[in-house]
């Protein structure tokens, strides 16, 4: 039985979505008793978001499905400073023409996962440089800097981390808190926004918004942030060795989209069906309770269900095609090379060579140890492996994310 009785923090909760919120009680009682409208804030620092973000935008996703309106708050104006959370480093700056341009390609993402209109819970897409851009230094100084102690400040995990590390945190980064802050209190005031939604990570920032609020206005406003998502190896969600597993088509084949999802963890199906689809939760439990063979059915969904909510349906089916082609009774697709490794098998290097993907078994140890070699959609990192096949056994070799095969006994 759930602790909360609204079907929007249910839903969160039984998704898999809930890690903290500043006031459960108050905030289930508030989503009873009216439409919650309730943002997430993304900084447009690439052409793409990737499937990190993906996590944050089902955030927004699961708020209108449960009858509430979600804002979908570009950060135009905070991108011009960089997130210290979660980073080792000072982020580069980007050109206001860069930020504008990556708006622009980011936008479709959002238009496919929610839906945009002029209902009560129609989603809305914000650009937060059309206030921070407008906000005069001293003006935010008297208004807000007298809310904000730097003693405080300083025991954020995100700055914590990075002076025990003895990295440097400049003074730009140091203000993107006040100004993630700042963003909740127009929000509230313009829009009624009553709720900011994040990762684990923003935790610290979405409590300052929510204070802010709280000490210049008396308004209630409330925070949630859903837990930083791992894969059962522990390594991060979102990252392959080729690097992010972008959302937009231009930056990642939808082949290769599809086929990230296809290659998730048995342990982690039935964690990224709940997470990242729509299918009902007994479906889930059934897809999820498969065993041995049977588990790359779901994966099959997992993929499918993804793909169609991020890249559209068409996208999905001929991704599935493209594999059932390439995989199915040991055929292969007709544009990718096939190489048989006879009896005795052959070594990773020498395949990568006589397939034609390399021009030297040299090239080829130097891409092994670069991680750029899968078998199967596993990275490769022995050059000297010996790769062996059995009867109508077929493997896929990849290297980088273009370059495909076959390999057959």
């Amino acid at each position: 039985m759930s602790q909360f009785k609204s079907d929007l923090l249910r839903l969160l909760e039984e998704r898999g979505h809930l890690h903290q919120i500043t006031d459960g009680a108050a905030l289930d009682a508030l989503a009873l008793k009216q439409v919650v409208t309730g943002y997430v804030g993304f900084d447009p620092t690439a052409p793409s978001l990737h499937i990190g973000n993906l996590a944050s935008i089902m955030l927004l996703k699961r708020l209108q499905q449960a009858g509430h309106r979600p804002i979908v708050i570009m950060g135009g104006g905070t991108a011009k400073v960089g997130d210290p959370s979660g980073k080792d480093e000072t982020r580069q700056m980007l050109t206001e023409e860069r930020l504008a341009s990556n708006i622009e390609t980011i936008k479709g993402s959002f238009e496919r996962i929610l839906r945009f209109d002029d209902s009560e819970t129609g989603a809305i897409l914000l650009n937060n440089d059309d206030w921070l851009s407008k906000l005069g230094y001293i003006e935010l100084l008297r208004d807000v800097g007298p809310h904000f102690t730097i003693n405080r400040m300083l025991t954020f995990d995100s700055v914590k981390l990075r002076l025990e590390r003895e990295q440097p945190l400049s003074f730009l980064e140091f203000n993107y808190m006040i100004m993630q802050a700042y963003d909740f209190l127009v929000l509230s005031r313009e829009y009624d926004c009553r709720l900011q939604l994040g990762g684990s990570d923003q935790w610290g920032n979405i409590v300052n918004g929510i204070e802010l609020t709280r000490r210049i206005d008396s308004k209630e406003v409330y925070g949630f942030t859903a837990p930083l998502i791992t894969r059962a190896d522990g390594a991060k969600m979102g990252k392959s060795v080729d690097g992010a597993i972008w959302l937009n088509d231009d930056q990642l084949p939808a082949y290769d989209f599809w086929q990230y999802w296809r290659n998730t963890d048995d342990r982690d199906v039935g964690k990224f069906l709940r997470l990242f689809t729509d299918l009902p939760l007994d479906e889930i439990a059934r897809l999820e309770a498969l065993e041995g063979a049977e588990i790359n059915a779901a994966k099959v969904v997992l993929a499918n269900e993804v793909t169609k909510m991020v890249r559209g349906d068409a996208a999905a089916q001929a991704a599935e095609a493209t594999a059932k082609e390439t995989f199915a009774g040991g055929g292969a697709g007709e544009d990718l090379p096939t190489l048989s490794l006879g009896a005795e098998g052959m070594r990773i290097n020498a395949i990568l060579t006589a397939i034609g993907f390399t021009q030297s078994n040299g090239e080829a140890k130097r891409k092994v140890a670069e991680g750029a070699v899968k078998l199967d959609g596993e990275t490769v990192s022995d050059p000297g492996l010996l790769v062996e096949l059995a009867g109508d056994a077929t493997a896929k070799l990849s290297l980088g994310k273009k370059k495909h095969g076959i390999l057959t006994a």
